[in-house]
């Protein structure tokens, strides 16, 4: 026989308090008394009580679920490129120890970026996270302009750029280059990152302005962050000055 589905009634009878009592336990309300909370914690337990999130999500306006978008194609992302699940690790982590839900999209042309703006302004989700974009990508400034809780990895190129987290990329590249020339090496070159990206962009920079300190010439071929392209570049920088005695790789 099918046992019917535990409802906040059932768990208010058992615990001795109010439905509303039961629905602010559930709901993460700390307006309710100790004591209370505890019956209603015990009587949910023992009812096997699970809360209807559709509901929940009506009553709190929170999904408890959070976009992490990536402008890459998903052959990019789901590649040997160690980035990727490093990010994806690192969100998840966070994420599940909140008790929240990753949702992980795409978003490498207008059509998925017009699809992402209509689900989080849907409110499907609770905000949404952007690494790796390239170029002065639109969509986190439409997502800040609709009211929707967004941050970059790494800082958007623009003059709203949101909240974003990283790292000092130039300065970071500078470092490396100058432990490079107190080491006694004269003839550096970079592999440089994609110049539609923060992080190729300022670690070129910081390469080029330790160089410049040191009165060096600067050999330069770009990649894109990638295996393959680092070879290429490479084989580039070697036809153009086989002499070279060091290299700098921006990835």
């Amino acid at each position: 026989m099918h046992r019917p589905r535990p409802t906040l009634e059932s768990v208010a009878r058992r615990a001795g308090v109010s439905r509303a009592t039961v629905s602010r336990v559930v709901n993460g309300s700390t307006k309710v008394a100790e004591e209370s909370r505890e019956a209603v914690l015990d009587a949910i337990q023992e009812l096997g009580y699970i809360p209807n999130q559709a509901a929940r999500s009506l009553v709190t306006q929170r999904t408890d679920s959070f976009a992490l978008v990536l402008p890459e194609e998903p052959g990019r992302v789901f590649s040997d490129d160690r980035f990727f699940p490093g990010v994806v690790r690192g969100v998840s982590q966070e994420l599940e120890s909140a008790d929240k839900q990753l949702v992980l999209m795409m978003a490498r042309s207008p059509a998925s970026r017009d699809r992402i703006e209509r689900f989080a302004l849907a409110r499907h989700v609770d905000g949404v996270m952007v690494a790796s974009m390239h170029g002065s990508d639109p969509l986190p400034a439409a997502l800040a302009r609709m009211g929707i809780p967004v941050v970059c990895n790494e800082r958007v190129p623009s003059p709203a750029s949101p909240p974003y987290v990283g790292v000092d990329n130039a300065a970071g590249a500078a470092l490396a280059v100058k432990h490079l020339i107190r080491s006694g090496r004269t003839r550096i070159a970079t592999v440089a990152g994609p110049q539609d990206m923060v992080a190729g962009i300022d670690r070129l920079s910081g390469y080029r302005l330790a160089l410049a300190g040191a009165r060096l010439e600067a050999y330069v071929a770009v990649g894109d962050f990638t295996q393959e392209s680092g070879a290429v570049a490479i084989r580039e920088l070697l036809d153009r000055e086989p002499r070279l005695d060091a290299v700098f790789v921006a990835s």
